[in-house]
């Protein structure tokens, strides 16, 4: 990291304190990617080899990092921000971290997800005029 650099697991906190959701990072190591020992670990994206793979000599006296943490599993566990309007405007943070704003219609019941960030909205029909 060079000077003036945030770690993700910071530019993760803020993203989050941004969006107003009540999440705590509660160790910089939870986002780490984890060891594996063996070049079969499957990836994100699917991606696992035989051993006779010509693609594993990159694995050659190194250790293969597949981080296990998935974008789909974190935004998950991100709680549905409920809107007192029918519609919900997502920009998925400010500046570099964000997205394009986007509007987001809450006509439909349950939540509804933003297609850049994943974050869900719904409607809170409870609110009163």
């Amino acid at each position: 990291r060079g000077p003036g650099q945030t770690s993700f697991p910071s530019k993760m906190a803020m993203a989050v304190r941004r969006l107003g959701c009540a999440v705590r990072l509660t160790s910089t190591t939870a986002f780490a990617p984890a060891v594996s020992g063996t070049a079969k670990t499957v990836t994100h994206t699917g991606q696992a080899w035989a051993d006779d793979d010509y693609r594993n000599v990159r694995f050659t006296n190194k250790v293969k990092e597949v981080n296990k943490h998935f974008a789909q599993e974190l935004i998950a566990k991100v709680p549905v921000q409920m809107v007192k309007g029918r519609k919900a405007v997502c920009e998925g943070g400010h500046g570099a971290l964000g997205h394009p704003r986007v509007f987001i219609n809450l006509d439909q019941p349950g939540p509804q997800a933003c297609d850049y960030c994943g974050i869900r909205f719904e409607q809170d029909h409870h609110h009163h005029h």
